[in-house]
């Protein structure tokens, strides 16, 4: 009898991971928890192989909120990623947890080391990106955008940037909006929308490549179990998500999952997670309200995510896991 050997082989070696995605994680880190629980998964992910984070662009208008980022990517150990920041943002204030950044143990030490102490010395986040863009393969990135508008409108008002979004990126996820009831409102203005209304519009106008919107209803369906927070995390001594859980809304209570399910679907689109809209177009209208319309030819560029009841399960069990899982162990 031959063996079956080169049949398995080869049989495995079709069952090959895909090439992981290339991402540009956008955020306003420190208006919400949710941002880094985002983050937490997106570097779990890419010591998985699933993704590569090519870039994280802030939209938050405070020298803490890039700092905070660079502590983070440097616990997950990838302290090189680079970082870009909005300049004239519209959310200024400190936030509730990005202070973290500049926590310090008895002997002078950051908690958290990382080497960008201040977002003053972040490169600005438009040209960051089109630096990125430009070193990639045409149709070959993904930006997952869970924050205000403001650094990818500004990346279409630049010939250059526009016509490099058009020509590199993929595919655009987007936490952003409501689009199915939300406690009976079907007009809820949601917050990243409202924060800078101008730049939303633009998008939703402008943008060239295909966008997926995770709407409010969604993070709010798959809230995050605080227990897990508070039982989970005693790994570390310090842990910067037990840490902002805490400093931005104690538990007990469930954080809806709202960035998390939009870094979900633009990481792994086919897992199942998630349904898809019918193609249409977003409109973002003057109070913030985002209204979807249907394209009658099939051949709108937008889509937002629906959740089943089974499928709101396993992505509030995927998020948990994935924002849970331990960083590696310091060398």
């Amino acid at each position: 009898m031959k063996s079956l050997l080169p049949l398995i082989l080869c049989a495995l070696g079709g069952l090959s991971q895909a090439a992981p995605v290339k991402l540009i994680f956008d955020t306003d880190m420190g208006n919400d928890v949710d941002d880094l629980m985002a983050l937490a998964m997106i570097h779990n992910l890419q010591k998985r192989g699933a993704c590569e984070l090519l870039a994280v662009t802030v939209t938050k208008d405070h020298p803490q909120a890039a700092a905070f980022v660079d502590a983070v990517n440097t616990l997950y150990g990838y302290p090189d990623t680079p970082i870009g920041v909005v300049r004239d943002g519209a959310a200024k204030e400190a936030g509730k947890f990005n202070l973290l950044a500049d926590e310090k143990n008895a002997d002078g030490s950051f908690r958290y080391p990382h080497d960008l102490k201040s977002g003053t010395d972040a490169p600005e986040a438009v040209g960051l990106i089109k630096k990125i863009l430009s070193e990639q393969p045409d149709s070959s990135v993904v930006i997952a955008q869970v924050g205000f508008f403001t650094n990818l409108a500004r990346l279409l008002d630049d010939p250059e940037g526009k016509a490099l979004v058009a020509k590199k990126v993929k595919e655009l996820s987007i936490m952003a909006g409501a689009f199915q009831t939300v406690n009976h409102n079907t007009r809820h203005l949601e917050y990243n929308v409202k924060l800078d209304i101008p730049a939303a519009q633009k998008l939703a106008k402008q943008w060239p490549t295909p966008i997926v919107w995770s709407g409010y209803e969604i993070g709010v369906a798959a809230a995050f179990p605080h227990v897990v927070i508070e039982k989970d995390l005693g790994y570390l001594t310090h842990h910067p998500l037990k840490e902002a859980y805490y400093l931005y809304n104690p538990p007990p209570h469930d954080r809806p999952t709202w960035d998390p399910t939009a870094v979900l679907y633009a990481i792994q689109p086919d897992r199942g997670y998630f349904e898809l809209s019918p193609p249409g177009n977003v409109v973002v209208e003057d109070d913030s309200a985002t209204l979807f319309r249907p394209s009658k030819d099939g051949k709108g560029k937008h889509r937002f995510l629906i959740m089943s009841p089974e499928q709101t399960a396993r992505v509030r069990e995927a998020v948990v896991q994935l924002s849970v899982e331990p960083p590696p162990a310091k060398k």
